[in-house]
């Protein structure tokens, strides 16, 4: 898998991302890559962990996959976040990946 922001890890069936979070952004989307991470855009403010619940909804919601499979690995109060999805599976890696695009 060529993509850095994305990794797949078979022996956990885990899918790490790498996200660059933009808080207070007027709606909730990917905006393409920044660097080595997906850049999303996020509707809610940083504060009370509010922007963070609404990335983890974001994505569950946009890789069809259930709020619980989510984890916030690193970067609860940082722009660099580190999300983990398990279980993992082609399927989802296809999905994600699209999110670049």
């Amino acid at each position: 898998m060529a993509a850095a922001w994305l990794r797949y890890h078979a022996e956990d069936a885990c899918l790490t991302l790498r996200i660059h979070a933009q808080p207070n952004a007027g709606s909730t989307g990917a905006a393409g890559l920044h660097g080595d991470a997906l850049k999303i855009r996020i509707a809610a403010p940083a504060a009370d962990d509010r922007a963070n619940a609404a990335l983890l909804a974001w994505l569950a919601d946009a890789l069809a996959v259930p709020r619980s499979a989510l984890r916030l690995k690193s970067g609860k109060t940082s722009r660099r976040k580190v999300v983990e999805i398990r279980p993992a599976d082609a399927q989802l890696i296809t999905r994600a990946a699209a999110l670049a695009a």
